[in-house]
Protein backbone atom coordinates (compact mmCIF):
# COMPACT_ATOMS: atom_id res chain seq x y z
CA UNK A 1 0.00 0.00 0.00
CA UNK A 2 0.97 3.66 -0.41
CA UNK A 3 1.70 4.06 3.28
CA UNK A 4 4.79 1.86 2.91
CA UNK A 5 5.95 3.69 -0.19
CA UNK A 6 6.87 6.48 2.20
CA UNK A 7 9.55 4.18 3.61
CA UNK A 8 11.00 3.62 0.15
CA UNK A 9 10.82 7.30 -0.73
CA UNK A 10 12.56 8.09 2.54
CA UNK A 11 15.43 5.75 1.56
CA UNK A 12 15.67 7.30 -1.89
CA UNK A 13 15.75 10.72 -0.26
CA UNK A 14 18.58 9.80 2.05
CA UNK A 15 20.68 8.40 -0.78
CA UNK A 16 20.03 11.39 -2.98
CA UNK A 17 21.03 13.81 -0.24
CA UNK A 18 23.98 11.71 0.94
CA UNK A 19 27.09 13.89 1.06
CA UNK A 20 30.20 11.71 1.51
CA UNK A 21 33.24 13.07 3.27
CA UNK A 22 35.85 13.91 0.63
CA UNK A 23 38.40 11.19 1.05
CA UNK A 24 41.73 10.67 -0.62
CA UNK A 25 41.01 6.97 -0.80
CA UNK A 26 38.36 6.75 -3.55
CA UNK A 27 37.99 3.00 -2.98
CA UNK A 28 36.90 3.74 0.57
CA UNK A 29 34.32 6.21 -0.72
CA UNK A 30 33.01 3.65 -3.26
CA UNK A 31 32.78 1.01 -0.57
CA UNK A 32 30.59 3.34 1.47
CA UNK A 33 28.29 3.78 -1.50
CA UNK A 34 28.16 0.02 -2.07
CA UNK A 35 27.26 -0.50 1.57
CA UNK A 36 24.46 2.03 1.31
CA UNK A 37 23.12 0.38 -1.85
CA UNK A 38 23.19 -3.05 -0.17
CA UNK A 39 21.39 -1.67 2.87
CA UNK A 40 18.92 0.05 0.55
CA UNK A 41 17.98 -3.19 -1.21
CA UNK A 42 17.74 -5.06 2.07
CA UNK A 43 15.41 -2.38 3.39
CA UNK A 44 13.48 -2.47 0.14
CA UNK A 45 12.85 -6.17 0.65
CA UNK A 46 11.61 -5.42 4.16
CA UNK A 47 9.50 -2.55 2.86
CA UNK A 48 7.91 -4.61 0.11
CA UNK A 49 7.24 -7.34 2.63
CA UNK A 50 5.53 -4.74 4.82
CA UNK A 51 3.52 -3.53 1.83
CA UNK A 52 2.29 -7.06 1.17
CA UNK A 53 1.51 -7.54 4.86
CA UNK A 54 -0.39 -4.24 5.10
CA UNK A 55 -2.21 -5.01 1.85
CA UNK A 56 -3.53 -8.08 3.59
CA UNK A 57 -4.43 -5.97 6.62
CA UNK A 58 -6.32 -3.46 4.51
CA UNK A 59 -8.16 -6.30 2.80
CA UNK A 60 -9.15 -7.46 6.25
CA UNK A 61 -10.21 -3.92 7.19
CA UNK A 62 -12.10 -3.62 3.91
CA UNK A 63 -14.01 -6.83 4.65
CA UNK A 64 -14.73 -5.63 8.18
CA UNK A 65 -16.10 -2.30 6.95
CA UNK A 66 -18.48 -3.92 4.49
CA UNK A 67 -19.73 -6.51 6.99
CA UNK A 68 -20.19 -3.85 9.67
CA UNK A 69 -22.15 -1.67 7.26
CA UNK A 70 -24.53 -4.57 6.70
CA UNK A 71 -24.74 -5.37 10.41
CA UNK A 72 -25.72 -1.77 11.12
CA UNK A 73 -28.23 -1.66 8.27
CA UNK A 74 -26.47 1.30 6.64
CA UNK A 75 -27.35 1.70 2.93
CA UNK A 76 -24.04 3.24 1.91
CA UNK A 77 -20.70 4.46 3.21
CA UNK A 78 -17.42 5.89 1.94
CA UNK A 79 -14.07 5.86 3.77
CA UNK A 80 -10.67 7.44 3.10
CA UNK A 81 -7.51 7.11 5.18
CA UNK A 82 -4.49 9.44 4.94
CA UNK A 83 -1.11 8.49 6.38
CA UNK A 84 2.12 10.43 5.89
CA UNK A 85 0.58 12.68 3.21
CA UNK A 86 -0.64 9.73 1.14
CA UNK A 87 -4.11 8.28 0.70
CA UNK A 88 -3.38 4.74 1.85
CA UNK A 89 -6.95 3.47 1.70
CA UNK A 90 -10.14 4.65 0.04
CA UNK A 91 -13.30 2.79 -0.83
CA UNK A 92 -17.06 2.97 -1.11
CA UNK A 93 -19.61 0.51 0.22
CA UNK A 94 -23.24 -0.18 -0.49
CA UNK A 95 -25.55 1.94 -2.59
CA UNK A 96 -26.41 5.60 -2.98
CA UNK A 97 -30.14 4.90 -2.70
CA UNK A 98 -31.58 1.79 -1.06
CA UNK A 99 -34.07 1.43 -3.92
CA UNK A 100 -31.54 1.80 -6.75
CA UNK A 101 -28.47 -0.22 -7.86
CA UNK A 102 -25.93 2.64 -8.16
CA UNK A 103 -22.91 1.87 -6.00
CA UNK A 104 -21.09 4.30 -3.74
CA UNK A 105 -17.47 5.09 -4.59
CA UNK A 106 -14.80 7.52 -3.44
CA UNK A 107 -16.38 10.40 -5.40
CA UNK A 108 -19.95 9.94 -4.19
CA UNK A 109 -21.16 13.19 -2.66
CA UNK A 110 -22.43 13.40 0.93
CA UNK A 111 -23.49 16.27 3.14
CA UNK A 112 -20.78 16.62 5.78
CA UNK A 113 -22.97 18.82 8.03
CA UNK A 114 -21.05 20.11 11.06
CA UNK A 115 -17.69 19.08 9.67
CA UNK A 116 -18.24 22.35 7.81
CA UNK A 117 -17.38 24.19 11.04
CA UNK A 118 -13.67 23.46 10.67
CA UNK A 119 -13.75 25.16 7.25
CA UNK A 120 -15.39 28.23 8.79
CA UNK A 121 -12.79 28.36 11.56
CA UNK A 122 -10.01 28.02 8.97
CA UNK A 123 -11.53 30.81 6.88
CA UNK A 124 -11.36 33.11 9.89
CA UNK A 125 -7.84 31.86 10.58
CA UNK A 126 -6.79 33.17 7.16
CA UNK A 127 -8.17 36.59 8.09
CA UNK A 128 -6.29 36.46 11.41
CA UNK A 129 -3.06 35.73 9.53
CA UNK A 130 -3.78 38.67 7.24
CA UNK A 131 -4.27 40.97 10.22
CA UNK A 132 -7.84 41.75 9.21
CA UNK A 133 -9.38 40.33 12.37
CA UNK A 134 -8.34 39.08 15.79
CA UNK A 135 -9.79 36.06 17.58
CA UNK A 136 -10.73 38.38 20.44
CA UNK A 137 -12.47 41.02 18.35
CA UNK A 138 -16.02 41.82 19.43
CA UNK A 139 -18.69 40.35 17.18
CA UNK A 140 -20.63 43.62 16.99
CA UNK A 141 -17.60 45.25 15.37
CA UNK A 142 -18.46 43.29 12.23
CA UNK A 143 -22.11 42.27 12.72
CA UNK A 144 -23.87 45.35 14.16
CA UNK A 145 -27.28 43.64 14.18
CA UNK A 146 -25.96 40.79 16.36
CA UNK A 147 -27.80 40.72 19.67
CA UNK A 148 -28.30 38.12 22.38
CA UNK A 149 -30.34 37.85 25.54
CA UNK A 150 -28.73 40.75 27.41
CA UNK A 151 -26.58 43.71 26.53
CA UNK A 152 -23.52 42.53 28.44
CA UNK A 153 -23.27 39.24 26.56
CA UNK A 154 -23.98 40.99 23.26
CA UNK A 155 -21.26 43.58 23.84
CA UNK A 156 -18.66 41.10 25.15
CA UNK A 157 -19.16 38.25 22.67
CA UNK A 158 -15.99 37.71 20.62
CA UNK A 159 -15.10 35.68 17.57
CA UNK A 160 -13.40 33.25 19.95
CA UNK A 161 -16.69 32.87 21.82
CA UNK A 162 -18.63 32.18 18.63
CA UNK A 163 -16.29 29.33 17.72
CA UNK A 164 -16.05 27.83 21.23
CA UNK A 165 -19.70 27.02 22.02
CA UNK A 166 -19.87 28.78 25.39
CA UNK A 167 -22.40 31.51 24.68
CA UNK A 168 -24.67 30.37 27.52
CA UNK A 169 -27.20 28.79 25.16
CA UNK A 170 -27.93 25.11 25.48
CA UNK A 171 -26.96 22.65 22.77
CA UNK A 172 -28.95 23.11 19.53
CA UNK A 173 -30.85 26.06 20.96
CA UNK A 174 -32.65 27.93 18.19
CA UNK A 175 -32.08 25.33 15.49
CA UNK A 176 -35.77 25.34 14.62
CA UNK A 177 -35.36 28.98 13.51
CA UNK A 178 -33.21 27.98 10.54
CA UNK A 179 -34.02 24.32 9.92
CA UNK A 180 -35.77 24.10 6.52
CA UNK A 181 -37.19 27.57 7.17
CA UNK A 182 -37.69 30.51 4.83
CA UNK A 183 -35.48 32.80 6.94
CA UNK A 184 -32.19 33.97 5.42
CA UNK A 185 -28.91 34.08 7.34
CA UNK A 186 -29.36 37.61 8.65
CA UNK A 187 -32.92 36.90 9.82
CA UNK A 188 -31.78 33.78 11.66
CA UNK A 189 -29.06 35.71 13.50
CA UNK A 190 -31.45 38.53 14.41
CA UNK A 191 -33.95 36.11 15.95
CA UNK A 192 -31.31 34.63 18.25
CA UNK A 193 -31.87 37.52 20.69
CA UNK A 194 -35.08 35.83 21.83
CA UNK A 195 -33.31 32.61 22.88
CA UNK A 196 -33.08 32.17 26.63
CA UNK A 197 -29.76 30.98 28.07
CA UNK A 198 -29.51 28.05 30.44
CA UNK A 199 -25.87 28.64 31.46
CA UNK A 200 -23.76 31.62 32.43
CA UNK A 201 -21.75 33.27 29.69
CA UNK A 202 -18.47 31.37 29.09
CA UNK A 203 -19.23 28.87 31.86
CA UNK A 204 -20.51 25.80 30.03
CA UNK A 205 -20.39 24.05 26.66
CA UNK A 206 -23.55 24.50 24.58
CA UNK A 207 -23.25 23.51 20.93
CA UNK A 208 -24.59 26.36 18.81
CA UNK A 209 -25.10 26.32 15.06
CA UNK A 210 -26.34 29.91 15.11
CA UNK A 211 -23.07 31.14 16.61
CA UNK A 212 -21.14 29.45 13.77
CA UNK A 213 -23.50 30.97 11.25
CA UNK A 214 -22.63 34.35 12.77
CA UNK A 215 -18.92 33.53 12.53
CA UNK A 216 -19.30 32.81 8.84
CA UNK A 217 -21.07 36.09 8.27
CA UNK A 218 -18.01 37.86 9.71
CA UNK A 219 -16.07 36.48 6.71
CA UNK A 220 -18.58 38.21 4.44
CA UNK A 221 -18.49 41.44 6.47
CA UNK A 222 -14.67 41.65 6.36
CA UNK A 223 -13.96 40.51 2.80
CA UNK A 224 -17.08 41.53 0.89
CA UNK A 225 -17.24 37.95 -0.38
CA UNK A 226 -19.96 35.58 0.69
CA UNK A 227 -18.82 32.81 3.02
CA UNK A 228 -19.59 30.38 0.19
CA UNK A 229 -17.31 32.13 -2.32
CA UNK A 230 -14.54 32.55 0.25
CA UNK A 231 -14.56 28.80 1.01
CA UNK A 232 -14.53 27.98 -2.69
CA UNK A 233 -11.73 30.44 -3.56
CA UNK A 234 -9.50 29.69 -0.58
CA UNK A 235 -9.99 25.95 -0.09
CA UNK A 236 -12.00 24.07 -2.71
CA UNK A 237 -10.30 25.48 -5.81
CA UNK A 238 -6.64 25.48 -4.70
CA UNK A 239 -6.96 22.08 -3.00
CA UNK A 240 -8.50 20.57 -6.10
CA UNK A 241 -11.80 19.82 -4.36
CA UNK A 242 -13.60 20.20 -7.67
CA UNK A 243 -16.95 18.70 -6.70
CA UNK A 244 -17.18 20.06 -3.15
CA UNK A 245 -19.73 22.82 -2.71
CA UNK A 246 -21.72 24.76 -0.12
CA UNK A 247 -25.30 24.33 -1.35
CA UNK A 248 -27.67 21.60 -2.45
CA UNK A 249 -28.63 24.00 -5.23
CA UNK A 250 -25.19 23.22 -6.67
CA UNK A 251 -24.97 19.66 -5.45
CA UNK A 252 -28.23 18.62 -7.10
CA UNK A 253 -26.56 18.79 -10.52
CA UNK A 254 -23.94 16.21 -9.53
CA UNK A 255 -25.10 12.77 -10.63
CA UNK A 256 -22.97 10.78 -8.21
CA UNK A 257 -24.56 11.82 -4.92
CA UNK A 258 -25.84 9.82 -1.98
CA UNK A 259 -29.48 9.92 -0.94
CA UNK A 260 -30.21 10.43 2.78
CA UNK A 261 -32.11 7.69 4.60
CA UNK A 262 -33.83 7.16 7.90
CA UNK A 263 -35.01 3.99 9.59
CA UNK A 264 -38.73 3.38 10.00
CA UNK A 265 -39.83 0.10 11.60
CA UNK A 266 -36.31 -1.33 11.11
CA UNK A 267 -36.36 -0.53 7.39
CA UNK A 268 -34.24 2.18 5.77
CA UNK A 269 -36.25 4.53 3.55
CA UNK A 270 -34.98 7.39 1.35
CA UNK A 271 -35.88 10.90 2.49
CA UNK A 272 -35.68 14.33 0.94
CA UNK A 273 -32.54 16.44 1.26
CA UNK A 274 -33.14 19.56 3.34
CA UNK A 275 -31.71 22.87 2.15
CA UNK A 276 -29.25 24.23 4.74
CA UNK A 277 -28.17 27.31 2.79
CA UNK A 278 -29.45 29.69 5.46
CA UNK A 279 -26.97 28.29 8.00
CA UNK A 280 -24.19 27.43 5.54
CA UNK A 281 -21.14 28.24 7.73
CA UNK A 282 -22.38 25.80 10.38
CA UNK A 283 -23.05 22.81 8.18
CA UNK A 284 -23.88 23.19 4.47
CA UNK A 285 -20.80 21.71 2.75
CA UNK A 286 -21.20 18.70 0.45
CA UNK A 287 -18.10 16.66 -0.38
CA UNK A 288 -16.77 13.16 -0.92
CA UNK A 289 -14.13 10.88 0.57
CA UNK A 290 -11.57 11.60 -2.14
CA UNK A 291 -11.75 15.36 -1.71
CA UNK A 292 -12.05 15.29 2.07
CA UNK A 293 -8.74 13.41 2.06
CA UNK A 294 -7.17 16.58 0.60
CA UNK A 295 -8.67 18.64 3.41
CA UNK A 296 -7.25 16.15 5.92
CA UNK A 297 -3.78 16.48 4.37
CA UNK A 298 -3.96 20.26 4.74
CA UNK A 299 -4.98 19.96 8.37
CA UNK A 300 -2.25 17.44 9.22
CA UNK A 301 0.31 19.75 7.59
CA UNK A 302 -0.98 22.65 9.71
CA UNK A 303 -2.03 24.89 6.89
CA UNK A 304 0.63 24.31 4.22
CA UNK A 305 0.28 21.80 1.40
CA UNK A 306 2.18 21.28 -1.86
CA UNK A 307 4.20 24.44 -1.32
CA UNK A 308 1.16 26.66 -0.72
CA UNK A 309 0.51 28.26 2.65
CA UNK A 310 -3.21 28.47 3.37
CA UNK A 311 -2.90 29.46 7.03
CA UNK A 312 -0.07 29.53 9.55
CA UNK A 313 1.00 26.95 12.12
CA UNK A 314 0.20 29.50 14.81
CA UNK A 315 -3.49 29.72 13.92
CA UNK A 316 -3.60 25.97 13.32
CA UNK A 317 -2.36 25.42 16.86
CA UNK A 318 -4.97 27.85 18.13
CA UNK A 319 -7.77 25.96 16.37
CA UNK A 320 -6.53 22.75 18.00
CA UNK A 321 -6.10 24.31 21.45
CA UNK A 322 -8.62 23.84 24.28
CA UNK A 323 -11.14 26.68 24.33
CA UNK A 324 -14.00 25.03 26.22
CA UNK A 325 -13.76 22.10 28.61
CA UNK A 326 -15.97 19.10 27.84
CA UNK A 327 -16.36 17.13 31.03
CA UNK A 328 -15.58 13.44 30.69
CA UNK A 329 -18.93 11.67 30.91
CA UNK A 330 -19.77 8.34 32.56
CA UNK A 331 -19.55 6.43 29.26
CA UNK A 332 -16.06 7.79 28.62
CA UNK A 333 -14.93 7.13 32.20
CA UNK A 334 -15.99 3.50 31.91
CA UNK A 335 -14.78 2.67 28.40
CA UNK A 336 -11.82 5.07 28.21
CA UNK A 337 -10.21 4.98 31.68
CA UNK A 338 -6.97 6.44 30.27
CA UNK A 339 -8.69 9.56 28.93
CA UNK A 340 -7.22 12.64 30.63
CA UNK A 341 -8.87 15.53 28.78
CA UNK A 342 -11.77 16.30 26.50
CA UNK A 343 -12.03 19.79 25.03
CA UNK A 344 -13.42 21.83 22.16
CA UNK A 345 -11.28 24.16 20.07
CA UNK A 346 -12.37 26.05 16.95
CA UNK A 347 -14.45 23.63 14.89
CA UNK A 348 -12.65 20.65 16.40
CA UNK A 349 -13.16 18.38 19.39
CA UNK A 350 -10.06 17.04 21.15
CA UNK A 351 -9.27 14.24 23.57
CA UNK A 352 -6.48 11.79 24.27
CA UNK A 353 -6.66 8.12 23.33
CA UNK A 354 -3.89 5.63 24.11
CA UNK A 355 -1.43 8.45 24.63
CA UNK A 356 -2.21 10.33 21.41
CA UNK A 357 -4.08 13.56 20.92
CA UNK A 358 -7.15 13.02 18.77
CA UNK A 359 -8.58 15.97 16.83
CA UNK A 360 -12.02 15.15 15.45
CA UNK A 361 -15.52 16.32 14.62
CA UNK A 362 -18.72 14.67 13.53
CA UNK A 363 -21.50 15.94 11.35
CA UNK A 364 -25.15 15.06 11.21
CA UNK A 365 -27.91 16.22 8.92
CA UNK A 366 -31.20 14.43 8.48
CA UNK A 367 -30.18 11.17 6.83
CA UNK A 368 -26.39 11.57 6.68
CA UNK A 369 -23.70 11.22 9.36
CA UNK A 370 -19.96 11.88 8.97
CA UNK A 371 -16.80 11.74 11.07
CA UNK A 372 -13.41 13.34 10.42
CA UNK A 373 -10.51 12.16 12.60
CA UNK A 374 -6.94 13.48 12.84
CA UNK A 375 -4.00 12.06 14.82
CA UNK A 376 -1.32 14.73 14.34
CA UNK A 377 1.46 12.80 16.13
CA UNK A 378 1.00 9.87 13.78
CA UNK A 379 0.42 12.04 10.68
CA UNK A 380 -2.79 10.06 10.32
CA UNK A 381 -6.31 11.07 9.42
CA UNK A 382 -9.48 9.55 8.04
CA UNK A 383 -13.04 10.39 7.06
CA UNK A 384 -16.17 8.25 7.28
CA UNK A 385 -19.29 9.27 5.35
CA UNK A 386 -22.67 7.53 5.59
CA UNK A 387 -26.09 8.10 4.04
CA UNK A 388 -28.38 7.38 6.98
CA UNK A 389 -28.95 8.37 10.60
CA UNK A 390 -26.44 6.14 12.35
CA UNK A 391 -23.77 6.11 15.05
CA UNK A 392 -21.59 3.79 12.98
CA UNK A 393 -19.01 6.52 12.13
CA UNK A 394 -18.49 7.09 15.87
CA UNK A 395 -17.92 3.39 16.51
CA UNK A 396 -15.68 3.04 13.46
CA UNK A 397 -13.55 5.94 14.65
CA UNK A 398 -12.34 3.87 17.60
CA UNK A 399 -12.11 0.67 15.58
CA UNK A 400 -9.84 2.36 13.06
CA UNK A 401 -7.76 4.09 15.73
CA UNK A 402 -7.24 0.71 17.40
CA UNK A 403 -6.26 -0.72 14.02
CA UNK A 404 -3.47 1.83 13.60
CA UNK A 405 -2.46 1.90 17.27
CA UNK A 406 -2.36 -1.90 17.38
CA UNK A 407 -4.59 -2.15 20.45
CA UNK A 408 -7.62 -4.33 21.09
CA UNK A 409 -9.62 -2.86 23.95
CA UNK A 410 -13.03 -3.63 22.48
CA UNK A 411 -14.61 -4.49 19.19
CA UNK A 412 -16.33 -1.12 19.16
CA UNK A 413 -18.85 -1.63 16.39
CA UNK A 414 -20.81 -4.57 17.86
CA UNK A 415 -20.38 -3.06 21.33
CA UNK A 416 -21.94 0.28 20.38
CA UNK A 417 -24.62 -1.42 18.27
CA UNK A 418 -25.63 -3.53 21.26
CA UNK A 419 -25.78 -0.43 23.47
CA UNK A 420 -28.02 1.26 20.90
CA UNK A 421 -30.35 -1.73 20.83
CA UNK A 422 -30.52 -1.71 24.61
CA UNK A 423 -31.31 1.99 24.61
CA UNK A 424 -33.99 1.55 21.95
CA UNK A 425 -35.58 -1.16 24.06
CA UNK A 426 -35.61 1.16 27.08
CA UNK A 427 -37.13 3.94 24.97
CA UNK A 428 -39.94 1.66 23.86
CA UNK A 429 -40.55 0.58 27.43
CA UNK A 430 -40.61 4.21 28.52
CA UNK A 431 -43.07 5.03 25.75
CA UNK A 432 -45.38 2.30 27.03
CA UNK A 433 -45.18 3.86 30.49
CA UNK A 434 -45.96 7.32 29.07
CA UNK A 435 -48.88 5.98 27.07
CA UNK A 436 -50.34 4.45 30.20
CA UNK A 437 -50.45 7.92 31.74
CA UNK A 438 -53.10 8.87 29.23
CA UNK A 439 -56.42 9.57 30.91
CA UNK A 440 -59.07 7.82 28.87
CA UNK A 441 -62.59 8.96 28.12
CA UNK A 442 -61.80 12.67 28.36
CA UNK A 443 -63.03 15.35 26.01
CA UNK A 444 -61.57 18.63 24.78
CA UNK A 445 -62.79 21.75 26.60
CA UNK A 446 -63.97 23.31 23.33
CA UNK A 447 -65.45 22.26 20.05
CA UNK A 448 -62.72 20.92 17.77
CA UNK A 449 -63.13 23.78 15.30
CA UNK A 450 -62.48 26.32 18.07
CA UNK A 451 -58.82 25.24 18.36
CA UNK A 452 -58.16 26.47 14.84
CA UNK A 453 -56.32 29.74 14.40
CA UNK A 454 -52.89 31.34 14.13
CA UNK A 455 -50.42 31.05 17.01
CA UNK A 456 -47.03 32.70 17.16
CA UNK A 457 -44.15 34.45 18.88
CA UNK A 458 -41.22 36.75 18.10
CA UNK A 459 -38.47 34.13 18.12
CA UNK A 460 -39.79 31.64 15.59
CA UNK A 461 -42.87 33.10 14.00
CA UNK A 462 -46.29 31.60 13.40
CA UNK A 463 -47.93 28.21 13.20
CA UNK A 464 -51.43 27.64 11.97
CA UNK A 465 -54.00 25.17 13.30
CA UNK A 466 -56.76 24.51 10.80
CA UNK A 467 -59.73 22.16 10.58
CA UNK A 468 -59.85 20.05 7.42
CA UNK A 469 -61.03 16.55 6.52
CA UNK A 470 -62.79 16.21 9.87
CA UNK A 471 -59.61 16.71 11.87
CA UNK A 472 -57.23 19.36 13.15
CA UNK A 473 -54.01 19.98 11.23
CA UNK A 474 -50.89 21.97 12.01
CA UNK A 475 -48.64 23.95 9.68
CA UNK A 476 -45.48 25.77 10.77
CA UNK A 477 -45.53 28.86 8.56
CA UNK A 478 -41.75 29.49 8.13
CA UNK A 479 -41.05 25.75 7.73
CA UNK A 480 -43.28 24.13 5.12
CA UNK A 481 -41.99 20.63 5.85
CA UNK A 482 -43.37 20.82 9.39
CA UNK A 483 -46.96 19.89 8.79
CA UNK A 484 -49.02 17.23 10.50
CA UNK A 485 -52.35 15.97 11.69
CA UNK A 486 -53.66 16.20 15.27
CA UNK A 487 -55.62 13.53 17.08
CA UNK A 488 -57.12 13.95 20.53
CA UNK A 489 -55.07 12.46 23.37
CA UNK A 490 -56.65 13.67 26.59
CA UNK A 491 -58.30 16.86 27.79
CA UNK A 492 -56.80 19.70 25.69
CA UNK A 493 -53.73 17.77 24.52
CA UNK A 494 -53.46 16.38 21.00
CA UNK A 495 -50.94 14.05 19.37
CA UNK A 496 -49.02 15.28 16.29
CA UNK A 497 -48.42 12.85 13.44
CA UNK A 498 -45.99 14.43 10.97
CA UNK A 499 -46.91 14.18 7.30
CA UNK A 500 -43.54 14.69 5.59
CA UNK A 501 -40.97 14.03 8.28
CA UNK A 502 -40.49 10.28 8.95
CA UNK A 503 -37.37 10.77 11.08
CA UNK A 504 -39.16 13.06 13.54
CA UNK A 505 -41.14 11.23 16.25
CA UNK A 506 -44.73 11.99 17.12
CA UNK A 507 -45.24 14.88 19.51
CA UNK A 508 -47.96 16.62 21.44
CA UNK A 509 -49.76 19.95 21.33
CA UNK A 510 -51.24 21.21 24.58
CA UNK A 511 -53.70 24.08 24.34
CA UNK A 512 -53.76 26.36 27.38
CA UNK A 513 -57.26 27.62 28.22
CA UNK A 514 -57.56 30.88 30.16
CA UNK A 515 -60.02 31.64 32.96
CA UNK A 516 -62.22 33.30 30.35
CA UNK A 517 -62.61 29.96 28.58
CA UNK A 518 -60.58 31.06 25.57
CA UNK A 519 -57.32 29.59 24.25
CA UNK A 520 -54.27 31.62 25.29
CA UNK A 521 -51.44 29.60 23.74
CA UNK A 522 -50.33 26.19 22.54
CA UNK A 523 -47.27 24.34 23.78
CA UNK A 524 -45.55 21.83 21.54
CA UNK A 525 -43.31 19.01 22.71
CA UNK A 526 -41.60 16.56 20.35
CA UNK A 527 -39.13 14.26 22.15
CA UNK A 528 -35.99 14.12 20.02
CA UNK A 529 -32.27 14.88 20.46
CA UNK A 530 -31.96 17.59 17.80
CA UNK A 531 -34.75 20.15 18.14
CA UNK A 532 -36.25 21.72 21.24
CA UNK A 533 -39.85 22.50 20.39
CA UNK A 534 -40.48 23.69 23.95
CA UNK A 535 -38.41 26.81 23.13
CA UNK A 536 -41.10 27.94 20.72
CA UNK A 537 -43.65 30.40 22.06
CA UNK A 538 -47.03 30.14 20.34
CA UNK A 539 -49.55 32.65 21.70
CA UNK A 540 -53.04 32.69 20.21
CA UNK A 541 -53.26 35.53 17.70
CA UNK A 542 -56.72 35.10 16.25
Amino acid sequence: MVVNKIIILYIYSNIYHYKPIIHKNMKYHISILKSIVIVFFVLCKVSFAQIAENDADFKQLNTYLEQTRKDWNVPGMSVAIVKNDSVVFINGYGVRNINEPDKINSETMFGIASNTKAFTAAALAILVDQGKINWNDKVTKYIPYFQLYNNYVTDEMTIRDLLSHHSGLKTFSGDLIWYASSYNREEVIKRAKYLKPVYGFRTHFGYSNIMYLTAGEIVHAVTGKSWDDFIKDNFFTPLGMKLSNTSINTNQFIYNQATPHTEVDSVQIPIKIINWDNMGPAGAINSNAKEMAKWIKLQLNKGTLNGRKYFSKEVSNEMWSPQTILHINSFEKYYFPSMHFHDYGFGWEMFDYHGRKIVTHNGGLDGMISQVVLVPEENLGFVILTNCNTLLPYALMYKMLDYFFNVTDYDWCPLVLDLIKQNDKKDKEQQVIEDKKRILNTKPSLNIEDYAGTYGGKMYGDAKIYYENNQLNIQFIPTKILTGTLSHWNYDTFKIKWNNYPSLPDGTVQFIIGINGKIEEMRIDVPNPDFDFTELKFLKKE
